[in-house]
């Protein structure tokens, strides 16, 4: 873990837009719970078009980029002897 300074642009709670030293776009800050409840209503979506429909692929992909966020979220956060913010 190392303390760098960002540029707060919208604290507004899971909307924060920040930018990170070194970037040039900003980006947004979610909290791990709503992650979770994003990765939650992907896998919803999935089974609701049905593997084989049309769209199910894309709708795949994004619930696996989505999935991917938060194993490398809760990686890091076992990494560093946090307690994830919701339970599986």
């Amino acid at each position: 873990m190392r303390i760098d300074s960002v540029e707060i642009f919208s604290d507004l709670t899971n909307k924060a837009v920040m930018r990170h030293p070194g970037r040039i776009f900003p980006g947004v800050l979610m909290q791990g719970d709503t992650l979770y409840a994003l990765c939650q209503r992907a896998d919803l979506a999935c089974n609701e078009v049905g593997r084989g429909s049309p769209g199910y692929g894309e709708v795949n992909d994004l619930r696996n980029a989505l999935w991917s966020y938060l194993s490398h979220y809760k990686a890091t956060l076992t990494e560093h002897g946090m307690k994830l913010p919701f339970s599986e």
